[in-house]
């Protein structure tokens, strides 16, 4: 079976490390999503690259930045790729069409991209038979999720949302050490990225999705794979604000979110847990770790708390005038002992890799939609309640009151 040819939708961050003329000065100065496949290309798991973004104008300083920062380091890594549109089209919010009409059915995009292009750029690829990664949150809107997920079946594909915290080490081993401890009863969350990242985001952070969507969006899946008894029932918003406003902004941004949602256990209404879940994107700017995330998970036979911000990694530099706490589980950018990318074993890495997989797994046959579902991927169809408590928390902001979730035969509503 040939390897799975991918096209790269979304040119930004994390899918090149490129932000405003140069490398980002997060965590991801070499970006996640093209490393990540030019390595799987390099052993045999993907074939022909393509990228497309809105700007054309930008690929010569795109291609010199890989050639530099990833050929120049991982022993001439190749970093080829087709891309849309021209070098000479200065905008195209369009180019996706095109890009995914040279693709054949059975291949493969991923979207990282603003929030509310997900949805079309998704069904676009969806209707001609092309598989999909979508970077979360899925969809802003529950409708558009539970639309995707109708269209996938449709048409035979398989789409995955790249929750890669499921793939943290202790978050995986959270995940199963859950099922043992009883009754789900209290989730607390928080994760925070420092405030230069609103920078990269003022485009539309604030206009077109928000903080809660963006981060919270982690802990919500994760809480929502731990406890698969429960379902969420209502979700009540409150949001801080001034700080990105002062940045940038719109007028409006949150700076921090808090969702506090009612779970209900599935079959006996009388068992109920809460989850606080909150996310921010104003931490200070020499916090030493780029984000802070932590959670604490209680049931009723025992309880699990995690903090993946200070994995008892910590360098000081003088450069940096600081402590810093790094985390190479997620992306590990060191070469190995040949010169060669060694990042395999990230959660960064392995999220892509799964979904790699997942796919020839369906165009070869020897899995089906359905057997995905059960493996407790991140799917459309495992990721609803998640979609449900975003789209309900931005709600709750907006119209000032609790927002009902209700599930009907696989059916979800807000109200």
């Amino acid at each position: 079976m040939a390897p799975l040819n991918v096209l790269m939708v979304g040119t930004g961050e994390y899918t090149t490390g490129f932000v405003g003329g140069g490398a980002s000065g997060s965590d991801k100065k070499v970006g996640v999503v093209g490393l990540t496949l030019f390595d799987l290309r390099r052993r045999g798991k993907v074939g022909k690259l393509s990228m497309v973004g809105t700007s054309g104008t930008k690929y010569p300083a795109i291609r010199e930045h890989l050639q530099k920062n990833i050929s120049g380091v991982y022993n001439g890594l190749d970093t080829s790729f087709e891309s849309y549109p021209s070098d000479e089209t200065s905008r195209d919010p369009e180019s996706y069409k095109a890009a995914i009409d040279a693709l054949s059915p059975g291949d493969a995009i991923t979207i990282f991209t603003p929030d509310t292009t997900h949805y079309p750029i998704a069904l676009y690829a969806i209707q001609r038979k092309i598989h999909v990664l979508i970077t979360k949150p899925a969809t802003k809107l529950l409708e558009h999720h539970q639309h995707l997920l109708e269209e996938s079946r449709k048409h035979g594909v398989f789409v995955y949302i790249e929750h890669h915290k499921r793939y943290d080490p202790a978050y995986s081993d959270a995940r199963a050490k859950a099922k043992t401890l009883g009754d789900f009863n209290y989730f607390y969350s928080y994760m925070s990225q420092p405030k230069f990242q609103l920078e990269t985001f003022k485009a539309w952070a604030g206009k077109d999705s928000d903080i809660s969507y963006y981060l919270n969006s982690h802990h919500v899946d994760i809480c929502e794979s731990m406890v698969p008894g429960y379902k969420p029932v209502r979700v009540t918003a409150n949001g801080s604000k001034g700080t990105a406003e002062k940045l940038g902004c719109a007028a409006g941004t949150e700076d921090t979110i808090s969702l506090l949602v009612n779970w209900v256990n599935r079959t006996d209404p009388n068992k109920q847990a809460t989850g606080v879940y909150t996310a921010s994107w104003t931490a200070p700017q020499k916090a030493g770790v780029h984000s802070n995330q932590y959670f604490h998970y209680m049931a009723s036979d025992g309880e699990i708390r995690i903090d993946q911000a200070k994995r008892g990694y910590d360098v000081a530099s003088d450069a940096a005038g600081q402590m810093q706490w790094f985390n190479p589980f997620y992306m590990r950018y060191a070469p190995d002992e040949n010169g060669d990318f060694n990042g395999q074993t990230g959660y960064g890495y392995i999220s892509f890799e799964k979904f790699v997989d997942a796919v020839n797994a369906v165009n070869d046959k020897s899995s089906t939609l359905d057997d995905l579902d059960r493996k407790g991927l991140p799917t459309l169809k495992n990721t609803l309640a998640t979609a449900a408590i975003l789209e309900g928390g931005r709600r709750s902001l907006d119209e000032g009151k609790p927002i009902t979730i209700r599930e009907e035969g696989g059916i979800w509503s807000l109200s």
